[in-house]
Order: structure tokens, then C-alpha cells, then sequence
């Protein structure tokens, strides 16, 4: 019988080609118009049926457990990050500024049950549902989410955050783009690591979310958790150009320096962010808080500008301005743990705003070392007697995503990305 060139079947396919970008095979080339990310396809897919995707992820996690971390922030700026504003406002180059914090959020990847997928989440919950079958709108329904787009069947996703749940600080967010990247860690092996690039699993993360939030959502999140440091994010609208472009505000010399200028300290009372940006896009849409939005950009230029040159004074000035701009817009975008925190912060003479969105979660502070040395013990009386509220490691995270495998053949590697 005559063989036909380029018929074989699917089954013969190595398994790898069929979890795009994360694994080799024989994969055409596409480039993601939002920021330049490269994923790999299978150049003829054809169906997916024939493969177990149980088989593969057994055989994948043979040598051990796969785990990537990611840091959370802290922001300045936020809300901008979101497509709804800075498209109309580019004239103006919108920015966002973060600083991602030693508050890590790790995942770790383990055989389960075959044709399964379980999430145990530290301070959440767990869930366990047939693969590719739960609901998106569970708890955990983001990290479901991320792990169909890899296929994955027959795991257990482990998630443990330093940081307090719905603190504000990026948490999910942060989980997405660490269990993004230990996926893509898993069909990576036996290639270079260097080639898993953050930007590619930060906009992957990205639109995961948007995708099943139902509610928009802003990049910064996990742009922090794939880099790490101290970054302003100017944000771009063409279509066919960069989302953003990158600026690195705080050299990692001077992140111990900067140290002493911060506070932060989580209110006890979680927060959710889908309301209070959801006042905020429809008030922008309606046209009523444009004036406001376009100060909240010139605020937030001055205040990069101040960080980068480590007056610390001025940029209190910019966030003692922007956050009673925002609470002029939304007045219980400070909870009452956030309203003491803040007002705290002024009498010592540094500002204070919310994280995130606000309404609930984290507050954080800036100022001059000897000011922010005041404000402890007052935050620390504040907080006293709330119940989950307490100070939190402020230090700056150099590194973005981590990944480590554990059990391979050389015994042992890690990925930082930086």
C-alpha cells in the first residue's frame, strides 16, 4: 500500500504538541498582538480526543513535584491598568506603578486521582471536579480555569499564600500566573527554561481571568507577580502594538532603602473588587468622573517621578492627594480599619492609600524613614483586637516568578525570573 505523506495519525503525535505553548512538537508560530507573546500550536490539531491527557501529566510529574511562586504588590495607579480607561485616556499615557512585595504566593503541582483536577487552597477551601468539567464561577473557579487551558487531568494544584485572602494585594491573580507558569514549567522538560518568558505567561494569566471574571480587569496584577521589583506600566492602545511598556522605577540596589519608607498592613475585613471597580467603570462610561480620572494620571506621574528619586516626602504629597480624590469618587473605598490607617498616616506627615480596589483588604503607607517609624505603633494599636488584621512584610520582592522541580535527574532546578 502507498504511504501518504502527512496523514499520520494523531495518536502516533507526541503528546507534547497538544498543550500549546507549553512543549515542543511540531508547532506553528503565533504572535500575540497584545504584547508580542509567543505560543506554540500544533500545526495540524485535528481532534483531541485520542489522547489521555491523564497519561501525560502522570508521566509529567513522575520526577516530583512542580512548584512556581510569584510575588504579590502593592499599587499606585491602579484601576488605569484597565482597557475601559486608558484607551480613551492615552493622550494623557496612563500608568499604573507597583511594587511587588516578598509576599509570595506559591503552587505546587501533584499527581491525583486520573481524569481529575483538585485545588486545595490555603485559607479558601478545596475543590475536586472531573477534568475540563467545573464551574468557573466556584471560588476556585480562576485556577480551574488556567488549568483546562493547559489540559490538565489527573492533578492536584496545592496554592499557599503569605498574604491574607481577598487582602487586595493581587492574590488570585498572582495564583493564575504561578500555576500558568508551573504548567508550562511541566511540558517544558528537557528544554531550556530561559525560553518560558514572563511576559508570555503574564498576558496568558491576564486573559484567563478576563475571560471568566465576567468583570473588566486590569494587567498590573500579574505583570508584578512575572517580574517582580519596582515598575511603572505605561499602558499602549494599538491594537497591534505592546500593551504596555516597562519601566523600572527602583533599581534592585535600592530596594533595601526604599524598605524603610514603607508600611502595609492588612485591615481584617476582605475585600471585593468587582464592586468597587464596577462604580468606577460605569461612572467613567457615563461620562460624570472623566476630570477626576485625568488628575488621578497626573498624580500618578508625579508620583513615579518622586520614588525614582527617592523623595519620599513628595511622593506622600501624591498619594495624600490621590487617595482623597478616589474617596471624593467612592467614599467606602476605605473601609473603617482603612479610614483609622490612613488618617494615622497623614498626622505623621506620609500618605496612605488602599490596595487594589480598596473596599476592604490592605492599606500601605510611604514617607520619609523616620516618619513611617512613627506610624508603626500607631498601626499596630489600630489594628490591635481586629480580628485576621496585623502588620505585613513590606519588603521589596526582586525576583517575579520562580519555578523548582524537585526529583528530577539532576536532583534539583530553579527557575527566577527577574
Amino acid at each position: 500500500m502507498k504511504k501518504i505523506s502527512g496523514c499520520r495519525n494523531q495518536s502516533q503525535k507526541s503528546p507534547a504538541s497538544w498543550f500549546p505553548g507549553i512543549a515542543g512538537g511540531q508547532a506553528g508560530k503565533a504572535t500575540d498582538s497584545a504584547g508580542g507573546a509567543r505560543f506554540s500550536f500544533p500545526s495540524n490539531p485535528g481532534p483531541l480526543e485520542p489522547l489521555d491527557p491523564s497519561a501525560f501529566w502522570r508521566k509529567a510529574l513522575a520526577d516530583g513535584p512542580v512548584s512556581a511562586s510569584a510575588p504579590c504588590r502593592l499599587d499606585m495607579g491602579g484601576t488605569l491598568d484597565i482597557r475601559t480607561f486608558f484607551y480613551p485616556l492615552q493622550h494623557l499615557n496612563p500608568c499604573t506603578l507597583n511594587i511587588a512585595l516578598e509576599l509570595r504566593t506559591a503552587v505546587t503541582l501533584e499527581p491525583h486521582t486520573a481524569g481529575r483536577v483538585r485545588v486545595s487552597s490555603h485559607g479558601v477551601g478545596h475543590a475536586d471536579f472531573a477534568a475540563g468539567q467545573a464551574p468557573y464561577s466556584h471560588p476556585l473557579g480562576l485556577m480551574f480555569a488556567v488549568a483546562d487551558r493547559f489540559r490538565a487531568s489527573g492533578v492536584h494544584i496545592r496554592i499557599h499564600s503569605a498574604s491574607p485572602p481577598r487582602s487586595a494585594l493581587g492574590g488570585s491573580s498572582v495564583a493564575a500566573v504561578a500555576l500558568a507558569a508551573a504548567l508550562s514549567a511541566v511540558g517544558r522538560r528537557g528544554r531550556s527554561a530561559a525560553t518560558m518568558r514572563p511576559r508570555s505567561i503574564a498576558l496568558l494569566a491576564h486573559a484567563v481571568e478576563e475571560g471568566v471574571a465576567g468583570v473588566p480587569c486590569g494587567y498590573q496584577d500579574q505583570l508584578a507577580a512575572a517580574y517582580g521589583g519596582v515598575h511603572a506600566w505605561y499602558w499602549e492602545a494599538l491594537p497591534r502594538a505592546a500593551i504596555f511598556r516597562r519601566r523600572v522605577v527602583v533599581a534592585a540596589r535600592r530596594h533595601a532603602e526604599l524598605n524603610r519608607h514603607l508600611l502595609a498592613a492588612y485591615g481584617g475585613i476582605p475585600h471585593v473588587s468587582a464592586d468597587v471597580n464596577g462604580r468606577w467603570v460605569r461612572q467613567f462610561v457615563a461620562g460624570r468622573t472623566r476630570a477626576a480620572w485625568k488628575e488621578i494620571v497626573g498624580l500618578t506621574h508625579r508620583f513615579v517621578e518622586a520614588l525614582a528619586q527617592a523623595d519620599y516626602g513628595a511622593a506622600a504629597e501624591c498619594m495624600r492627594r490621590e487617595t482623597a480624590l478616589r474617596r471624593r469618587l467612592t467614599p467606602d473605598v476605605l473601609d473603617e480599619a482603612g479610614r483609622e490607617l490612613a488618617a494615622a498616616a497623614v498626622r505623621c506627615g506620609c500618605g496612605a492609600r488602599f490596595t487594589g480596589a480598596g473596599g476592604g483588604g490592605c492599606v500601605w503607607a510611604i514617607g520619609e524613614s523616620d516618619a513611617v517609624a512613627r506610624l508603626v505603633p500607631l498601626w499596630r494599636e489600630i489594628i490591635d483586637g481586629r480580628p485576621g488584621a496585623r502588620l505585613l512584610n513590606a519588603a521589596v520582592a526582586r525576583a517575579g516568578l520562580r519555578v523548582e522541580r524537585s526529583g528530577s535527574p539532576a536532583g534539583h532546578f530553579s527557575l527566577g525570573i527577574s
